[in-house]
């Protein structure tokens, strides 16, 4: 009789506690980048670096680093696409400035192993885009001479939606 009071008292208590968390359990609400949005983001970052004579790539890609948008200038390189999009989900994935992984793992030796995860590419050119405090995608600039140059286009792509951000 002992085990059955055991039992039932075991049981009630697993029963309890899965009740107590289904109750906690809630369903998450996730800011996320438009495409109308991130098409306005990758159409100002082509126009930022043409105006500096840049031929560059642009991929803007969500919060999951999935590619939303891609715009390429005409006279861009097609290594330009990949590195865009490699950039772009970097910064997404990091919530970071791929410029400043790229500088932070030149110094780093624990931070140097990081250009070896798939799909991650750090090189100047790639920011988070955020509305708020929340990262909702990344940006991806490739093909100008030099990734400080594409992250000063990613930037200034980015100051453009800057009221749509808030």
């Amino acid at each position: 009789m002992q085990f059955a009071q055991f039992a039932t008292k075991t049981l009630s208590a697993t029963l309890i506690a899965l009740a107590m968390s289904a109750a906690h359990a809630q369903v998450r609400t996730e800011r996320n980048i438009s495409l109308e949005l991130a098409s306005q983001i990758a159409a100002a970052g082509v126009a930022a670096c043409a105006e500096k004579g840049y031929a560059v790539a642009v991929t803007v890609v969500d919060r999951a680093g999935t590619v939303k948008a891609v715009q390429r200038a005409d006279a861009a390189g097609p290594h330009t696409l990949a590195s865009s999009q490699q950039k772009a989900y970097t910064s997404a994935s990091a919530k970071a400035s791929t410029l400043m992984m790229m500088e932070n793992a030149q110094k780093n030796a624990g931070a140097a192993n990081l250009v070896y995860l798939p799909g991650f590419l750090l090189l100047g050119g790639g920011l988070p885009v955020k509305a708020g405090n929340d990262v909702i995608g990344g940006i991806g600039i490739g093909g100008a001479p030099g990734g400080h140059l594409d992250d000063q286009c990613a930037q200034a792509a980015l100051e453009k939606v800057k009221e749509q951000l808030k």
